[in-house]
């Protein structure tokens, strides 16, 4: 096969994409991603053991991130940044050596050894016997191209042959993968975690070493939970302590009259720039998809121009983003290959990037000067409506708990007899209507809690209140499922209750790509169980890794809505 990648939902027969992927890349982009993983385990092996005498380096911190961040379904499909970065790889991993040899670590199988290393140790005087052997990423170097291609075909997900180390394998990188995603937006507010970057890199150093056992994959899959916790819990505070805590807001769906610019993706910190550089320029800013969020953060609420929320989830782009008329800004993942008749609008920053797409690059100070968008924005129409009135969402945990008593009665009183969270994410496949019927069919003395784009499928429906308790609570973007979490160990606490379980919550998550997975890692470690997941079972879960999360997690599929509404009812 010319490519294997299974690591989101819509995996090719449910297995994977052998051929192209369903997101759009293509063999040789597929497999430059590979390399890159690889490169970035390599690169890994020498921080973690850097990280055991004291040497920590911020720039590989930042590397490793970003690297594995960009490897995430829809955010970069541009091959040269990715061989720009196994380039940076290497460079930064041979670095990284120089820092550890003197600092008295012992390497060993480099084949750099065979000249500066070898004298340096020859130096120090450490005999080759006593070195420490290094797995193969760890020492593999080339610099061209055609050698990258070359090693690229046999590193990718089945280069390990056992199916189950395999599956778990990939489960935790899939979960660091999301893991990056968290730790860069709560980067460029300012925050960092040195404890979580250490883990991510042992993490996959880990997926190098052959001598782990199933178990031992295992009690790590749950670690990187534990690390879920702490990434999502560093991003909420970066959020508020940045925006302030958000609160209920209603959005405004329809438009305005003024050119626009459609910011996409998640970074709240690239929006405040936008906003900034457009205050009177008579040019309105949108959010689009997950950045609907924002407008429930007070900061935000001071521009006049931040006009509001358009058109939906991420995978309806190809035909809204034709419609808006001016141009695009996509800050994260959740990029569908443009159509040509609009990708001439469409920049990307950050990790994102599309071949042929304008690329706006931060300055040596972070700073980014978006007035290339401004001014072609100012030449465009205002965006065509696609609908109109409102939608309210603004329901993170600090809001839920401030209506604590209020929600506490209602489920006492019997007004309320059950809360559905139903947080992650929305895509392409016909089958995801049946979270729209789910939403629909439920009782009407239900509660939706919910996080994410897959929110798209019921928000804008009208399924009318609890006692003035709205039935959709939304807490904000994936990034903001921690929401979720807090919400229910605060139930769990006012109720007094030992188990998190014995809450009325039930859980029917839909998920698309990686930062989902971090999420479901992160609610196990919480101690969550009976999760059901859909559309489907994710490909890279193998029969007896789904079983192991069957037996003690509970983990399960979705069947049909009324089959699943009496299963979590009962």
């Amino acid at each position: 096969m010319s490519m294997y990648c299974y690591q989101c939902q819509e995996a090719a027969g449910g297995k994977g994409c052998t051929v192209k992927g369903v997101c759009g890349k293509d063999e040789k982009l597929a497999k430059s991603q590979d390399l890159l993983i690889y490169v970035l385990k390599g690169l890994s092996v020498y921080s973690v053991k850097g990280r055991e005498v004291g040497v920590i380096n911020k720039e590989v911190d930042k590397f490793i991130m970003e690297g594995l961040f960009s490897t995430i379904t829809n955010a970069n499909f541009d091959r040269n940044v990715f061989i720009a970065r196994i380039k940076k790889g290497l460079e930064l991993r041979e670095e990284l050596k120089k820092s550890l040899i003197v600092a008295g670590v012992k390497l060993g199988n480099s084949k750099s050894n065979e000249t500066w290393v070898k004298k340096i140790l020859s130096f120090l005087g450490v005999k080759t016997e006593e070195e420490v052997k290094l797995p193969e990423a760890a020492t593999w170097f080339a610099d061209n191209v055609e050698a990258f291609d070359s090693k690229a075909g046999s590193v990718g997900v089945l280069s390990t042959k056992d199916e189950d180390i395999r599956s778990l394998r990939e489960l935790i990188i899939y979960g660091v993968k999301g893991l990056s995603a968290y730790m860069e937006h709560a980067s460029a507010l300012g925050y960092n975690d040195v404890a979580v970057h250490g883990f991510m890199h042992k993490a996959l150093a880990a997926t190098l070493d052959d001598t782990l056992t199933v178990n031992d994959y295992v009690a790590l899959t749950l670690e990187t939970g534990k690390f879920g916790v702490d990434g999502m819990a560093l991003l909420d505070k970066a959020n508020t302590e940045s925006y302030g805590n958000p609160e209920i807001t209603k959005v405004n769906i329809g438009v305005r009259n003024n050119p626009g610019i459609l910011i996409s993706g998640h970074d709240l910190k690239d929006l405040e720039k936008l906003l900034k550089q457009t205050e009177g320029t008579g040019v309105d800013v949108y959010t689009h998809s997950e950045m609907l969020p924002a407008h429930y953060y007070p900061a935000f609420k001071q521009y006049s121009h931040f006009a509001g929320n358009y058109g939906n989830a991420w995978w309806k782009q190809t035909e809204e983003f034709e419609k808006f008329n001016g141009p695009i800004l996509m800050t994260t993942n959740c990029l569908a290959p443009p159509k040509a008749s609009y990708k001439d609008r469409v920049f990307t920053t950050g990790v994102v990037g599309f071949e042929g797409l304008k690329h706006i690059e931060a300055n040596a100070e972070g700073e980014k000067d978006f007035s290339a968008i401004i001014n072609l924005a100012k030449k465009t129409a205002a965006p065509t409506e696609i609908e109109t009135g409102e939608i309210v969402g603004g329901f993170a945990h600090n809001q839920v708990i401030a209506l604590a008593d209020k929600v506490v009665e209602a489920v006492k009183s019997g007004a309320i007899k059950q809360f559905f969270v139903m947080a992650g994410c929305d895509g392409r496949a016909k089958s995801r209507d049946y979270y729209t019927n789910f939403a629909k069919e439920i009782p009407n003395d239900t509660i939706i809690l919910t996080a994410g784009c897959a929110k798209y499928k019921y928000n804008k429906l009208e399924l009318g209140d609890i006692g003035g308790i709205p039935r959709v609570l939304d807490a904000g973007q994936c990034n903001d499922s921690y929401s979720l979490a807090v919400i229910a160990m605060k139930l769990q606490e006012v109720f007094g209750l030992e188990d998190i379980n014995e809450l009325p919550i039930s859980y029917n998550i839909a998920w698309y790509e990686q930062k989902a997975v971090i999420v479901l890692l992160a609610l196990l470690h919480l101690g969550v169980k009976n999760i059901h997941l859909g559309p489907t079972l994710p490909a890279f879960l193998s029969p007896n890794v789904t079983n192991v999360l069957v037996e003690n997690f509970g983990i399960g599929g979705i069947t049909n809505v009324q089959d699943d509404i009496k299963m979590f009812l009962q």
